[in-house]
């Protein structure tokens, strides 16, 4: 039987109060925050609306509020201030797992082994689940690191050495079980306002060798050498990321302080270089922290993506990077 006049009435003005909920934010958003990927709702819930609701994977006659996510998750595993609501203005509500709304679901966040850069990558806390891009090899010369952000690997300066690291990170269906690829090594802190960052980063040592590649997912594949390369305004980059994929992008700013948002506060990061993304579309999202960022053509190292907005991505210059770890360049 379909639902009434009333019924349908009701449930689709619940509906628009649940988009204007959890699909846009009260206040301003911060001009940049860090991208990695979470189970918070700006990250996971990409679209809501009205449909029967499924129970025990069996279609009812309920009329219910659809909130459609990236990743479907485990109730435990989300904080209590995360969690969709059981019913709204009276409605009942259902999660339907979607997938991040692209043309194609990006083989970044998908089990790869031997793991590549531009894969999702992410570390395990209580109560919390999340992932973002694993950037690159990296080496001590004796030893192979994963390279990422300091968020991404460590936790925002929370979590203890020797933590385990997961391809593709928890939140991307990882398992804590079976997908541990390196364990934490070495963080660079991040300080709040008002002292000044310069990077923020993080490595995590490769369990075996043979687990990771040097690659990066195409079509950037290999990096030319091991020397990075000097960002310069108007220099033409590319990246692969966990969450948009593969895109390509422009050098707007090699100077830039800027402050970023983090769970824990907010950090103030100084020198650091802007990209735009080409043809008005953006260069990365939530989850692509981390992620090499390339010159094209050339494939050399220049930036390590960690922060941005809807229109611009803030980048940590490589060699910053490189020298805070003491490591350089896998090719």
């Amino acid at each position: 039987m379909p639902p009434s006049i009333q019924t349908l009435t009701l449930a689709m003005a619940a509906k628009t109060a649940a988009a204007a909920q959890f699909l846009t934010t009260a206040k301003p958003a911060p001009k940049f925050a860090a991208l990695a990927a979470s189970t918070k709702r700006r990250h996971n819930v990409v679209g809501v609306g009205v449909g029967p609701k499924i129970k025990n994977g069996k279609t009812t006659q309920t009329l219910a509020v659809r909130f459609y996510v990236e990743r479907k998750i485990d109730l435990k595993a989300i904080p209590q201030a995360d969690r969709i609501p059981s019913s709204i203005n009276g409605v009942p509500t259902d999660v339907i797992e979607s997938g991040r709304l692209f043309a194609q679901v990006p083989i970044a966040q998908q089990r790869t082994r031997p793991a590549k850069g531009g894969n999702s990558v992410g570390f395990q806390a209580a109560g919390f689940v999340m992932a973002g891009t694993f950037g690159c090899l990296v080496t001590d010369g004796t030893n192979r690191f994963i390279l990422s952000n300091n968020h991404v690997l460590a936790n925002e300066n929370a979590l203890p050495l020797g933590s385990p690291i997961f391809q593709p990170g928890l939140l991307d269906g990882g398992s804590a079980t079976k997908d541990r690829i390196a364990r934490l090594k070495k963080f660079v802190t991040i300080k709040k306002l008002p002292k000044k960052n310069h990077v923020d980063a993080a490595m995590a040592q490769l369990d075996r060798t043979s687990i990771a590649s040097p690659q990066i997912l195409t079509p950037i594949n290999a990096l030319t050498s091991t020397a990075p390369i000097k960002a310069a305004v108007g220099m033409k980059v590319q990246k692969h990321g966990r969450t948009t994929g593969f895109t390509t992008g422009q050098v707007v700013d090699v100077s830039a302080d800027v402050n970023i948002t983090y769970d824990f506060g907010t950090a103030r990061f100084v020198d650091q270089i802007i990209i735009v993304g080409d043809g008005g579309g953006s260069f990365s999202d939530s989850g692509d922290s981390g992620s090499l960022i390339v010159t094209r053509p050339g494939k050399l190292a220049t930036g390590l993506l960690f922060a941005g907005s809807s229109s611009h991505t803030i980048a940590n210059p490589i060699q910053d990077v490189l020298s805070a770890l003491g490591v350089t360049l896998v090719v």
